[in-house]
């Protein structure tokens, strides 16, 4: 019997130790800061190469990350946890130059500079960039694969995003 109160004891109080910890977790792992919605205001083209629907889809690769991998509601606008950002880098560089001077490839380089607020816990809000890029053959125009690149791209951005704001890495 006294055994059985032991372990019960034991288990409580670990019980107790993981709940009574500083930052509020969701079952993902991301750090909420104790909020339950979040919004993603579009993001905005400061650079003249970048398409409207390219915006887009970078802005829903945000919204759908934090969806799947938190508990957080999205919401319109003035969510407890704030994301905006711009679009501020969208370069084609060639690379893999062979020897007769051709590019074997290019790259589509996208960057963008987010502001994300925490309305729980506003040390926490950062105002940073962020930048990724994807290779495509130079037999192929951009326009020919840009959605593809994009959507690549943006799931990358969308991961460091979400690990520097909500990953706690």
């Amino acid at each position: 019997m006294i055994r059985v109160k032991r372990q019960a004891s034991v288990v409580l109080i670990v019980i107790a130790l993981f709940t009574s910890r500083c930052s509020i977790y969701s079952p993902y792992g991301a750090q909420t800061s104790g909020a339950s919605t979040y919004s993603v205001a579009a993001f905005e083209m400061l650079t003249p190469l970048a398409t409207a629907s390219s915006a887009l889809t970078l802005t829903e690769a945000l919204r759908d990350r934090i969806q799947r991998q938190s508990t957080l509601r999205l919401v319109d606008e003035s969510g407890e946890l704030q994301f905006a950002g711009e679009i501020v880098t969208w370069e084609v560089t060639p690379v893999n130059v062979q020897g007769d001077e051709t590019a074997a490839s290019n790259r589509l380089t996208i960057g963008l500079s987010i502001h994300y607020e925490n309305t729980k816990d506003s040390e926490l809000g950062f105002d940073r960039s962020f930048s990724r890029f994807a290779d495509y053959s130079s037999e192929l125009d951009l326009l020919e694969v840009e959605d593809a690149l994009v959507d690549d791209i943006g799931a990358q951005l969308s991961q460091d995003i979400f690990n520097a704001s909500l990953g706690n890495w």
